[in-house]
């Protein structure tokens, strides 16, 4: 766990899972898999195992680790906490009883606000009525181009007390997208020497879908080769906007 985060919709992270591999147009410049290369590199146990030749493209062994799951319990003053910012805990080699493990350590932390966000939403929706969910745990989704928006009508199906999305990187327009059920939504571009530029008219047009249906709107950045190298600044002002409600303890 990382007692602090450079994310800016977040305040801590927390990794009882790590490795993933790749699904969709979003995951071609992780950034979960550069830094495990460079932690690997530096000798850090976590990341150590080498990516699953099945997987379906570039990836790191996806590993579960139970050592980690009383670490929030350490943390006295509450804060927002994003699970698994170097794996996806739907991921199919995360067994179910794990995920439960997950849920419990949220359910016995409730002075915390955990976050879980996953691309593997079709997982996610069958598995949901076999969970118990924890007040303080918002579910959200990637959705970063419109061929990934039947990920909202999978997170639609999930009775999480906050549904979000992370549309980033954002890679094209997300026309007509419905936020029915939409709790928050959080837009950037992508950063990086490989980074592919995000247009004006795509930020702003999930801004404005947010506005139509009062759902909080939050402009993370704009990319660039380095993070933030663009600012995080969208029609001259700073969109921060959060759900009301973070936590319950």
């Amino acid at each position: 766990m990382s007692d602090r985060s450079a994310i800016e919709w977040t305040e801590a992270t927390w990794n009882p899972v790590t490795g993933c591999d790749r699904v969709s147009a979003g995951c071609d410049h992780c950034y979960a898999l550069t830094l495990s290369k460079r932690l690997k590199a530096m000798g850090n146990a976590k990341y150590q195992n080498d990516g699953d030749p099945r997987t379906s493209g570039p990836g790191f062994g996806v590993t579960t680790h139970a050592s980690t799951l009383q670490e929030p319990h350490r943390w006295r003053s509450p804060r927002v906490v994003f699970v698994n910012s170097m794996s996806d805990l739907f991921h199919a080699r995360v067994p179910i009883a794990f995920v439960r493990d997950v849920f419990d350590v949220i359910r016995e932390t409730p002075r915390h606000t955990y976050q879980v966000l996953t691309k593997r939403s079709v997982r996610l929706r069958r598995m949901a009525d076999r969970l118990d969910w924890p007040q303080n745990l918002w579910m959200g989704v990637s959705v970063e181009s419109s061929d990934t928006l039947s990920r909202v009508d999978d997170l639609r199906a999930v009775p999480s007390a906050v549904r979000f999305l992370s549309c980033e990187p954002l890679l094209g327009p997300l026309d007509g997208i419905d936020l029915t059920g939409i709790d928050w939504v959080i837009a950037g571009g992508e950063s990086g020497p490989n980074c592919r530029p995000m247009d004006l008219s795509w930020a702003r047009g999930i801004r404005d879908a947010c506005q139509q249906s009062a759902v909080p709107f939050f402009f993370k950045q704009w990319g660039g080769r380095t993070p933030k190298a663009l600012g995080r600044v969208l029609d001259g002002e700073v969109w921060d906007e959060m759900p009301r409600a973070v936590g319950s303890g």
